[in-house]
This record gives structure tokens, sequence and C-alpha cells, in this order.
């Protein structure tokens, strides 16, 4: 047999990923990307900081219609061997709190590395290019785009999702895959801000809060989360808010109404928050209610607290009875709100939906529908939570399916 030869459509984490490991191997590589330049997503990935890998890594970090599917994955190539991967590729790691960031704290970097390993590998890379069609024969793949095509024994499907369409992710990686037999889960953002129903939002925008959020829809909890909320004139933000947000999308995609309470004092329950609020009534009697949340609670969501209770802020918070003094224990513990949409494409970090899980072979990255077909990356019905696991699904399963369709 000659020499290997391979496509892959994309040229993000995971497109990169798969060539250089395919071209480790000795086959000959082509990536196909249809912006100007590759990698533009990974730029702005962790602020521009680049949180490629997180030292915790179980099945908890990850979302599918198959939730074995991850990890299944990620223990084939976990961050053990990510980071000697990078570090070969002259990238000094540093870890905070179990996040892994390179030292120099840019993106660019990691970006640099990878590019320079390609040009290294020798793997053709052409730009510009839109994927008009994909023929799979006997033979192998052929594929069309504006005025070329391009053939090869093996195809490796990296196109990404729709998140962050900026950066090239247009989600036409979908429509390649229905067209090779793969059925495809609805796409929709994850990793994104919820906009709420309510229009008092906009009296508390730019708040930053410690707390929880609960998401619950149809009656029962979806999911939670706990860290700083930031409250916008639309609704709410925060990686708590990232982290649910998936569940959100899917639930108010079925029509389900979906709503998400705040704690704004996770720290301790309610009877705990309750004798706080009885011993400020005795400390404080002579002090106008205003005044009642200093020190503990931003002024602008004291203000919207007792607004929404009812309470006049010149009342002297001696007067408060201990029916008053329950419902701001709930409004503090459980602040409720309706969630009307989560924000588009644009603001997502990532998709759920993609791929089905169930139609690839977690030991390969190879279709079960069209044998030499590979799929990584994001255009699969996984997610990660925030804190480096996505770009960890892009590097596991580019170097899989790079190896393996070399082989």
């Amino acid at each position: 047999m000659g020499q290997r030869t391979i496509t892959v459509i994309g040229g993000g984490a995971s497109g990169m990923t798969a060539a250089i490991f395919a071209a480790r191997e000795g086959a000959r590589v082509t990536i196909l990307e249809h912006q100007d330049r590759v990698g533009k997503k990974l730029l702005v990935t962790g602020n521009g900081r680049c949180n490629f890998s997180n030292r915790h890594m179980d099945a908890s970090c990850y979302r599918s219609g198959d939730p074995d599917f991850p990890m299944e994955v990620i223990r084939r190539f976990p961050p053990e061997m990510t980071l000697p991967f990078f570090q070969d590729l002259g990238i000094v790691a540093r870890e905070r709190d179990g996040l892994y960031y390179p030292y120099s704290g840019q993106a660019s970097a990691v970006l640099d590395v990878l590019r320079a390993e390609l040009f290294r590998r020798g793997v053709r890379v052409v730009t510009g290019c839109k994927i008009r069609r994909i023929r799979a024969e006997k033979t192998g793949f052929f594929v069309e785009t504006d005025g070329d095509r391009y053939g090869s024994d093996r195809l490796i499907l990296a196109a990404g999702s729709r998140a962050a369409p900026s950066t090239g992710s247009d989600g036409s990686g979908y429509e390649l895959a229905r067209s090779l037999g793969h059925t495809i889960i609805r796409p929709l953002p994850a990793l994104v801000q919820l906009r709420c129903r309510e229009p008092f939002f906009k009296q508390v925008a730019g708040v930053r809060a410690q707390g929880a959020v609960s998401l619950c829809a149809g009656g029962k909890l979806l999911a939670s989360d706990r860290g700083e909320l930031q409250l916008t004139d639309y609704g709410i933000s925060g990686i708590p808010v990232f982290q649910v947000s998936r569940f959100a999308a899917r639930a108010l995609d079925q029509g389900v109404r979906t709503e998400a309470r705040l704690d704004f004092y996770p720290e301790t329950d309610r009877e705990g928050v309750l004798a706080m609020l009885r011993l400020r009534r005795a400390a404080a009697a002579d002090c106008p209610l205003e005044a009642f949340f200093t020190g503990w609670l931003h002024k602008k969501l004291a203000a919207l607290v007792l607004k929404l209770e009812g309470l006049k802020p010149g009342r002297l918070s001696g007067e408060l009875t201990d029916g008053e003094l329950e419902r701001l224990t709930e409004r503090i513990k459980a602040f409720p709100t309706e969630i009307a949409a989560v924000n588009s494409f644009e603001q997502a970090q990532t998709c759920c939906g993609g791929v089905k899980v169930q139609e690839v072979d977690p030991a390969t990255m190879e279709s079960r529908k069209k044998r030499g077909l590979y799929l990584a990356g994001e255009i699969l019905d996984v997610d990660g939570i925030c804190g480096g696991y996505n770009l960890q699904w892009a590097w596991s399963t580019g170097a899989i399916a790079g190896t393996h369709a070399a082989l």
C-alpha cells in the first residue's frame, strides 16, 4: 500500500490536531479551511489566554446524547497526553486551580506552535475555500470546492459547530455530515447568557454577586451551579449561568416553560439567612431600610429586593415583621426569574447538538455510517462546561481521528 492520503475539512483546533497526528503517522494530509486562516476561534478562547485543558476530568464535565461517550474518548487521549504534546511543540504550561494555560498568557502562542508543526510535517493548508459537495466512492472521498477537487483515501470532518460564527463556525459541517448518512441532533447555543422575561433587570444591570443558579423546567430541576453571577439589562450571565444554559436552550426549544432561581447567599440555608435578618433588624432598628443590606448585598440589588417585596426604603428596619423577614429570606435564597430565551449563536462559546455520537466509534472516531470517514471536535453532539473542556475535546478527538485515519 502506498502513502495514505487524508483530507481534513476544518482548520480549527480539532482539525489541526487531526492533521498533525495523521502526518506523524506518515500520511499525506491536506486541510481545507473556508476562512482566510486556520485557528481563528483559538485566539478568543479563555479571554485570549487559551485555557487549553483541565486537570480535573470526569463525566460530569461533558454533556451528550450518550453520557458515556465523551469520557470513552477522553480516556484515550487525556490531559496527561495533551500536556506533553504541547510541551514538545514549545508550550510551557501554567496551572491555576486545575486549569492549564500557556505560561505566556497568549492564545496566539498555542495557534503559532500548531501552525509551525503543520508546516514542519508538510501538511498542505488551503484557506478561503468553500466546500460544495463530498462524494464517497469505493476508492475514497472527493471534495469539491469552488473550482477545485480534492481526492483522498480518508476524510476527517472537523468543521466545527455554529457557535461564534465570526470566527468561522457557520454550521456548514452539519449538512456535509448529513449528506454522508449521519443524523444531526438540532444544534442550539450553549455556554451562553440567558435572557429573562422581567423588565426589572435594567435596574440591576452591571451587578456582580457571588451566588448560585438553579434551572427548572416543567417543574423539574435540570441543573445548578455556583460562582459569580452577573446581572445584565436583559437577564443573567456569568460562568454559573453558562454552565446551565444548554439545558435552558433545549427546554425552551421544546416549548417548556423554564425558570431560574438565584441564590444570592449560598453560604448558608434559609434558616441561616433568616437568623441573619433577625439580627440585623435588632441591631439596626433605627436605620432606614435603604441601609438594611449595606455590606451584604449590592446597593442596586438590595433596592430591587425591597421594591419587589413592597417595602419602602425610608421605613425603619425595626418595623419589619417576621412575615416580611421570611419573604426577604425567600427572595434572597430563591430569587425567581422566567427565562425567555438564550442569547444567539453569536454570543455562544459552543453548541449542544450535532452529529449523533452513537453513529461514531469512540475508540477511533470513525463513522459507523461511512467507512473511512472520521469526525472530530464540536461537530459532534458533545459540549463541555467552562474550564478548557471543549478544547480538550478538540485535542482528544483530533488526535484519535488523525492517528486512526492514517493507519
